[in-house]
């Protein structure tokens, strides 16, 4: 039975060939082998062993380079493409077919659905009509591949991709195989299924999992007096205004409109973020 073959390696028997394929049988089915994947070409009759699958032409084919992923086999894939009606589509290291994961193992909100670019992992399954899809990759499974943190990680920057999305919060690995949590009160929106985020961790749990932040450290969240600052040395020809925090107050408020403390604030973010400089009575950009 096709289900039985499709997203297997199999060994078929040659029966033709034209310029670009060989071609080979299994239970009535033929398969084509691209011939640049071969080293040496294979006689009539003689058998040869590939991954089979079905291309995105919907031909039976075989390749000595299979995919990433297989049957309980899980790999990271990238997403190609996403459709609202049926899922979204996974490459897995074949080069004429992504497969889909089916919106079945998707979120209701199709605002939480991967986009393209975004990275799942995954493995093989088929249907009952012999059809290839991808099936995500269970939260046992990420702790069984994951290892456990230690307190130096506390404070440290991290990348992490969403792998399960909970009212409760965010579930993570990062690229060190750390597994993370993300309280809602720790992001400003709900990542995405699939989304690579730039964390900062908070603390590291009994169990050795990572708790996240997606929020800006206090000195790098840019208020709007900040924000009024850099717009202004920006759109200066050099970069600089003849400010500083020891400037008084009525040249303050006579330039931006407000006080002085709230000007020295301001200026104390921008330092600390390492966007400007002082010197010399100056405020100076740093490009």
């Amino acid at each position: 039975m096709l289900k039985d073959i499709i997203g297997r390696n199999i060994t078929a028997m040659v029966t033709d060939e034209n310029e670009k394929f060989v071609f080979a049988q299994k239970d009535g089915m033929t398969f084509r082998l691209d011939k640049s994947e071969l080293i040496k070409l294979p006689k009539l009759g003689s058998m040869i062993t590939g991954f089979a699958y079905e291309n995105e032409k919907h031909q039976f084919q075989l390749t000595k380079n299979p995919p990433r992923c297989g049957f309980d086999r899980y790999a990271w894939g990238t997403v190609k493409d996403v459709q609202r009606g049926l899922g979204v589509f996974v490459d897995i290291g074949l080069k004429n077919k992504d497969v889909a994961v089916s919106l079945d193992e998707l979120s209701e909100l199709f605002e939480l659905w991967p986009k393209k670019g975004d990275r799942l992992m995954i493995a093989l399954k088929v249907d009952e009509k012999g059809r290839l899809w991808g099936t995500l990759a269970t939260s046992e499974m990420f702790q069984a591949v994951s290892v456990r943190a230690d307190a130096k990680m506390k404070n440290k920057n991290v990348e992490a991709t969403a792998y399960r999305l909970k009212i409760a919060g965010t579930y993570v690995i990062t690229s060190d195989y750390y597994l993370g949590f993300i309280h809602p009160t720790e992001r400003e929106k709900e990542p995405r299924l699939g989304e690579v985020l730039n964390a900062r961790v908070i603390g590291i749990r009994e169990d050795g999992v990572l708790n996240l932040s997606l929020l800006p450290r206090a000195y790098e969240a840019i208020d709007d007096d900040s924000e009024m600052l850099l717009a202004a040395l920006e759109h200066t020809r050099d970069g600089r205004l003849p400010l500083c925090d020891k400037s008084s107050p009525e040249e303050i408020r006579s330039y931006f409109g407000i006080s002085k403390s709230g000007f020295k604030r301001a200026v104390g973010h921008l330092l600390k973020a390492g966007k400007i400089k002082q010197e010399a009575g100056f405020l100076i950009l740093i490009r």
